[in-house]
């Protein structure tokens, strides 16, 4: 099996809003794939089809060779999965949290104490693993959830905004643990909203817009689309943002884009293009406020794909 996870064609309406029309997706094994999108683009809909929660109205999905419709059980058996917000019950402790789902599991007896061990142990959470878990910080809830994920020891893992709502070192935290999964051979399907994140992790990523791919590349590629340089700039205000973006067009810039007062110009000719942009902006008369170069990031991609910025939060209904 070349690929953990295989979609082809699939979609998904609820009413009039259609969630998913004819997403295409592979997932190679031991590797993350990074699934990006605005509020109700249709990533959590994709992930809750995939773990078998939804029932896709057309096309079809695999996942380790198993068809999610036909062979609903079978991928329930194999898979992990943590959302947007930590499962766990607040008045267990940890330890009782992760022997619970062992049991639902139908694990051994001995082995599933045997196993809530070693995923304390992994996820740091040995010292609080006999405290009731309403005493836990959000970082600390989050690591757990995902340690429950992984009671069954699956070889797939949806992980569905994981980091959600957590501040940066427990982000960083949950980053490091990621990695070590897909290092001892686990595939990874992440669903985020923080750009970041996804460039960190992710081997490949797609984009998702109105239920469709729109992207689907390596971060490397994808960012190498929008050139080798990136001007940003503020204005006074949007007037002479807007002015500036006249005097600027005609440029070799791969992209420009305004937003308010900010402009920005994506380019691959390097240093050259700030020169050239700084050059016509003093014989247009015009001064910004503030002006930064640095390379692409997945922001740069996402707003030229979509024509705007990542919204962070949860994603709006069912999509």
């Amino acid at each position: 099996m070349t690929n953990a996870i295989v979609v082809e064609d699939l979609r998904k309406r609820f009413d009039d809003v259609v969630a998913l029309d004819g997403v295409d997706l592979e997932v190679e094994h031991g590797t993350v794939f990074g699934l990006l999108g605005p509020n109700g683009a249709g990533k959590t809909t994709a992930v809750r089809v995939l773990a078998t929660v939804l029932p896709p109205d057309g096309g079809r999905a695999e996942v380790l060779g198993h068809d999610v419709v036909r062979d609903a059980d079978r991928v329930r058996r194999r898979i992990g999965m943590a959302g947007q917000f930590a499962a766990v019950d607040p008045n267990l402790t940890g330890r009782e949290n992760l022997e619970m789902v062992g049991v639902l599991s139908q694990l051994p007896r001995a082995a599933i104490v045997a196993r809530a061990g070693e995923l304390l142990e992994r996820f740091q959470l040995s010292e609080a693993g006999d405290r009731p878990v309403r005493t836990y910080s959000g970082g600390m809830r989050r690591r757990l959830d995902i340690g429950a994920s992984l009671v069954a020891t699956p070889p797939v893992l949806f992980l569905d905004e994981p980091t959600t709502g957590l501040d940066l070192t427990s982000r960083n935290e949950l980053w490091d643990m990621i990695r070590e999964l897909v290092a001892d051979g686990t595939t990874v399907l992440l669903t985020t909203q923080y750009l970041e994140e996804a460039d960190q992790l992710a081997s490949r990523i797609a984009v998702v817009d109105g239920g469709k791919v729109i992207a689907n590349d390596t971060p490397t590629n994808l960012k190498a689309q929008l050139g080798s340089t990136v001007v940003e700039m503020t204005f006074a205000d949007g007037a002479a943002a807007e002015h500036a973006a006249t005097a600027l067009a005609g440029t070799e810039a791969t992209a420009t884009d305004r937003e308010g007062s900010d402009l920005r110009v994506s380019s691959d000719r390097g240093a050259k293009v700030l020169v050239e942009v700084l050059r016509r902006l003093d014989a247009a008369g015009i001064e910004p406020v503030t002006l930064a170069v640095r390379e692409p990031s997945m922001d740069d991609v996402f707003l030229a794909l979509t024509g705007r910025h990542v919204e962070l939060g949860a994603e709006a209904g069912a999509a």
